[in-house]
């Protein structure tokens, strides 16, 4: 397995802070754009069960939704494959604005796409093939623009990458107060008839805008793999231990952050409490994300990724049980903030360095499709299918509200391994 080193920055042009800055903001933007995008989707998951996957049962309703939602996750490391390659031949710039482009485009047809009652079956087909596009979009988000960033600030990998993480927790935060707003000012009638339409909206009149200033960015870099016949086929073949360390790692953290998209409908269906404590809660998670991922991965910098993410690891993993035993046994809307709270600030910690990890398990040559494929084959399997996953879970007597606290334990356990194997092999 070929690792990268500080020595990659042969032919990279040295950029001042204000370049940094620009290049941050441009790439965050267009990175906020893409997950907010993803996160109203499960955020308003109990409107859109309603709307396009009518059922008599709800809760069959409602998995269908998260069924589609975990089903475009399928996609996504076809994106990281495509997209990956094309920005490791091509550059990262080409990479980025293919993907804003067709996650607006998806965004278009789920925010005017006729219910069910509408138009029948073709309702529930085109939102499917929707999310199969902003999937495949979002595929290629990642390894690209982490690469992007990486490779224009090698010397504060874990600052400048943790900002791909920070943009999240804006989307997040975006998205989770656009429920929280919602929630409060309509009745459930006018909400569920047209108001979960609003978030879509404002995601695609905001698309234009991260087109426009990613196409004014400057990329610094040349294309690293010109001359490699086939990035992604350099991947399977000779760096499958570190796609699979990548995927390891990233578990806990992408399983957490579908946890706090999940739980507005955790708080209706299983806590039987207004929906605005969902979102008051995921809102609150949400901005430590914004604010902790850049001073973790600052942290990182100075003392090395993964004795930073063990030690955050270790906290999430022994604070998960007790956190979901108070949610269930004390289902208050202030236990139920405090304790989202706690897990999204420690999440945000153990993000961070995330991404620098991950962009140092892979050299210059294949980084955009190898972040693209483990990262996307990591969502894929504990993020985007977790929803599906806990709901799941939650029908069997002796797990009940307490799935998404056994869901996350076992996830924790394997990123930890992953982690400390990584540590011990001096892979990054």
């Amino acid at each position: 397995m070929t690792l990268s080193t500080p020595v990659e920055t042969r032919g990279m042009a040295a950029i001042d802070r204000k370049s940094i800055t620009r290049l941050i903001v441009a790439t965050s933007i267009g990175n906020a754009l893409e997950w907010y995008d993803i996160s109203i989707y499960a955020y308003f998951a109990v409107y859109l069960s309603k709307a396009f996957f009518p059922a008599n049962d709800p809760t069959t309703s409602l998995l269908l939704t998260f069924g589609s939602f975990g089903l475009s996750f399928l996609a996504r490391p076809i994106g990281g494959i495509v997209l990956g390659a094309y920005a490791d031949r091509h550059g990262r710039k080409a990479s980025l604005m293919a993907s804003i482009v067709l996650m607006t485009a998806g965004t278009l047809v789920l925010a005017l796409m006729p219910t069910y009652a509408s138009i029948g079956i073709l309702a529930p087909i085109a939102v499917i093939l929707a999310r199969l596009v902003q999937g495949f979009s979002a595929g290629g988000e990642f390894g690209s623009s982490t690469a992007f960033l990486v490779e224009h600030m090698p010397e504060r990998r874990g600052f400048v990458a943790s900002w791909q993480f920070a943009s999240q927790g804006v989307s997040g935060l975006l998205g989770a107060g656009f429920g929280a707003l919602l929630t409060s000012l309509m009745s459930p009638e006018d909400l569920q008839s047209w108001g979960w339409r609003l978030p879509f909206l404002f995601g695609v009149l905001i698309g234009p805008v991260g087109i426009y200033i990613r196409n004014h960015v400057e990329d610094a870099t040349p294309p690293p793999a010109a001359m490699l016949e086939s990035p992604a086929r350099e991947v399977f073949a000779r760096q499958k231990l570190a796609t699979i360390l990548a995927i390891g790692a990233l578990a806990v953290s992408t399983a957490v952050n579908y946890l706090i998209v999940y739980m507005p409908t955790y708080v209706v269906k299983t806590l039987n409490l207004p929906p605005t404590v969902g979102f008051v809660a995921a809102f609150a998670a949400q901005s430590a994300v914004a604010l902790l991922a850049p001073i973790a991965g600052i942290v990182s910098d100075r003392i090395g990724r993964t004795t930073h993410m063990i030690l955050f690891g270790v906290l999430l993993l022994v604070s998960i049980f007790p956190a979901f035993l108070l949610l269930t046994g004390r289902p208050t809307p202030t236990i139920i903030l405090l304790g989202v709270l706690w897990l999204g600030i420690l999440k945000s910690l153990y993000y961070g360095p995330l991404a620098a990890l991950m962009s140092e398990l892979f050299p210059p040559a294949t980084r955009a499709t190898g972040l693209g494929l483990s990262y996307n084959i990591g969502v894929t399997l504990f993020g985007g299918m977790g929803p599906a996953i806990m709901t799941w879970m939650g029908g069997f007597v002796l797990i009940g509200e307490l799935a998404p606290g056994y869901y996350l334990t076992a996830v924790g356990i394997l990123s930890l391994g992953a982690l400390i194997t990584i540590r011990r092999m001096r892979l990054a």
